[in-house]
């Protein structure tokens, strides 16, 4: 191998490292946003602590006239 073909080889290698590491970081940030959309989600769906207490209550009407 001549200078040339080394430097050519180290040079590409570097690129694809830097594109690497730029896909992991993209990667990790889509990640983290979709935890924290999981997260909200599972708050919304969670019972509230009055409906523990309560587990009728908001569940019937009463109609009386």
């Amino acid at each position: 191998m001549d200078v040339s073909e080394i430097s050519m080889s180290l040079s590409q290698n570097q690129l694809m490292n830097a594109v690497g590491t730029t896909m992991i970081g993209k990667t990790l940030d889509l990640m983290e946003g979709q935890a924290e959309l999981f997260t909200k989600a599972m708050d919304m769906n969670s019972p509230s602590l009055e409906s523990l207490v309560y587990p009728t209550s908001g569940t019937m009407i009463d109609m009386r006239i």
